[in-house]
């Protein structure tokens, strides 16, 4: 990349440019511009790939995460409020 142009220039020149300009034959993607071998439009810090599968939980957590829910789902069921504090506060 030139590092003779500033971001002050850059953004003069996209604002400057013609979105409804169509592109040459000859036009080429930035990351083929740049040398970089991509396949996803979208760079890995802005989206990175996903994952094959959820990673093993050990046995603890998941009962652990499933008692927090089903609490959750029954103080619901007997219509308590138990996003706002604690019940009995009033």
């Amino acid at each position: 990349m030139n590092d003779d142009v500033n971001d002050d220039e850059l953004a003069a020149l996209a604002l400057a440019a013609d979105p409804s300009e169509n592109l040459g034959d000859d036009a080429v993607s930035v990351w083929t511009a740049l040398g970089i071998d991509r396949r996803s439009p979208l760079p890995l810090w802005y989206m990175p790939p996903a994952t094959g599968g959820t990673a093993p939980r050990p046995g603890w957590r998941r009962r652990a995460a499933v008692i927090v829910i089903v609490a959750f789902l029954t103080i619901n069921a007997y219509g308590l409020c138990n996003t706002y504090g604690d019940i009995l506060s009033r």
